[in-house]
């Protein structure tokens, strides 16, 4: 029988295991200077490993699934605690994720899956380190932006101003207007390329009536 004191050469090597596809992962958050960076990833790694190793041990013919839920429960508390809210967006969600997947790597290890693991982590190092890149040239494409500018009271400006966001092919998703003393502040929603909200920026800077804008 094993004793509790007992030190295997294949318990070392999980635990080793773990710490490198910690941190492997971590190298690249820590790389990007987000939340959970090199340290915070070996230690979520190496937990679920040795907590699965713990719950096979505990009780060799019950349920390991049992803990296994709970670490993923715990997980989930614990990565959610990185996503801010900004506005209509969330900030963090890759970070949380990446804390979800490292947990799951580290109870692949403690549970000896190896070779699933080796091939998982190295696609999540090939998601995190090349796809950013797909994902620029994405919102290169399309990319969200709220303006605001302030006209003076002219019914026709603004509509002129707001056909000026068609013509430089921008898709205006919502249009609100606020009154003051002697100007209006209108603020529009608009999606579309990067280039199209460059043009649009020009068009705002050498437009003589607006007197400020914002985006």
């Amino acid at each position: 029988k094993e004793s509790p004191m007992d030190l295997s050469l294949v318990d070392l090597t999980k635990i080793l295991l773990a710490m490198v596809a910690g941190g492997l992962i971590g190298m690249e958050r820590e790389f990007r200077d987000k939340a959970a960076g090199f340290r915070t990833l070996i230690l979520i790694s190496v937990g679920a490993c040795l907590f699965t190793m713990f719950s096979a041990r505990f009780s060799p013919t019950g349920d390991p699934a049992r803990i296994a839920a709970n670490i993923v429960t715990g997980i989930g508390f614990l990565g959610a605690g990185v996503i801010l809210k900004a506005g209509d967006r969330g900030l963090g969600l890759t970070t949380a994720s990446t804390i979800w997947l490292t947990a799951s790597l580290g109870m692949g290890i403690g549970a000896g899956f190896y070779g699933l693991v080796g091939a998982a982590a190295l696609l999540t190092m090939i998601v995190l380190w090349f796809f950013p890149r797909i994902e620029h040239a994405i919102d290169n494409f399309r990319e969200e932006r709220t303006y605001e500018v302030v006209l003076p009271i002219d019914a026709e400006k603004v509509a002129s101003l707001e056909q000026g966001f068609r013509e430089a092919g921008l898709y205006v998703r919502s249009h609100r207007q606020v009154k003051a003393l002697d100007a209006i502040k209108v603020t529009w929603q608009a999606t579309g390329s990067i280039k199209a909200h460059e043009h649009l920026v020009h068009r705002l800077i050498s437009d003589p009536a607006v007197k400020e804008f914002r985006y």
